[in-house]
């Protein structure tokens, strides 16, 4: 990570929930769904800015249990063990085009390639090339990833699957050329409010900073021409400074204190060149009055 502060951690659900949740990684889940949909074939259908996939009894419960899609419920008839499933954008994809296991057709039945699904998806949301980067890159860590507008975010993070952990982290989507995906971080009040939101449903703000490095963002070459940086931002507090300080026998972090007029980009670049001077060190953003 570029910034390293105190998160929140894990927050299980029940004594036996991360021991079940060890034993069942959620690799393994998304490997099982990846080589039964491989299996049968499967095809998805684009319908606005959902994908719809239609899965048979074993795939339904996989995709439950690995958390990709809705299902619709009033879709499944007594006399068929199929199900509709409503795939976001970045969950169709990433099973499109990262994981290799489906096929996505549009109204004429016929298989898109993957620069045609990009381009698609891109007109529904112009955003989409930013949130799907960070959507994978969260993804093939084995983060479990959901929606996060229920919190202010683009997206929320689960250690596994939401039936045994409470999701850890809000995510918003930044980048270098276009600021935040969805017009947020524009000034330091708005991350004063995110910060606010996050530790106020015991979650820690991960900001998922894209740098472009001149690719564009029109093609699926994007993917690999950009890249990543994770920032965990909180509040800043005096009392477990000190408590670092002593786990560290008296090495202070690197504090990189911003006013509010200071962009959000510019921080960034500064923390980077801080890392880059001193890569063993922790640099801390910290604004307001400690």
């Amino acid at each position: 990570s570029l910034v390293i502060l105190k998160d929140m951690g894990p927050r299980w659900k029940g004594k036996n929930a991360e021991a079940q949740a060890l034993a069942d990684p959620m690799s393994k889940i998304v490997s099982q769904l990846q080589s039964s949909l491989i299996q049968s074939d499967s095809r998805a259908l684009l319908s606005g800015n959902d994908t719809r996939l239609e899965a048979n009894s074993e795939q339904a419960n996989l995709l439950i249990r690995s958390c990709f899609g809705q299902p619709i419920w009033h879709s499944m008839t007594a006399d068929s063990d199929k199900q509709w499933f409503q795939l976001g954008l970045e969950e169709a994809f990433f099973m499109c085009y990262s994981l290799k296991c489906i096929k996505i057709v549009g109204e004429d039945n016929c298989p898109k390639n993957a620069e045609e699904v990009w381009h698609y998806m891109k007109s529904c949301t112009p955003s989409f090339p930013y949130l799907y980067k960070a959507y994978l890159h969260l993804r093939l860590k084995n983060w479990v990833v959901r929606p996060g507008l229920q919190y202010g975010g683009d997206f929320v993070a689960y250690r596994h699957h939401p039936s045994f952990v409470h999701s850890e982290y809000v995510v918003l989507v930044s980048s270098e050329e276009n600021g935040d995906a969805n017009g947020r971080l524009k000034v330091w009040s708005d991350l004063h409010c995110a910060v606010r939101l996050s530790g106020g449903v015991a979650k820690t703000l991960l900001v998922i900073h894209i740098s472009e490095h001149g690719e564009s963002d029109n093609s699926t070459s994007f993917l690999d021409g950009s890249s990543v940086d994770e920032l965990t931002i909180t509040r800043w507090s005096a009392e477990q400074s000190r408590e670092d300080l002593r786990k560290t026998k008296g090495l202070p972090p690197t504090l990189l204190q911003a006013s509010q007029h200071t962009s959000f980009a510019r921080v960034t670049r500064v923390a980077k060149l801080l890392l880059v001077i001193a890569p063993t060190t922790t640099v801390r953003v910290a604004w307001g009055h400690p």
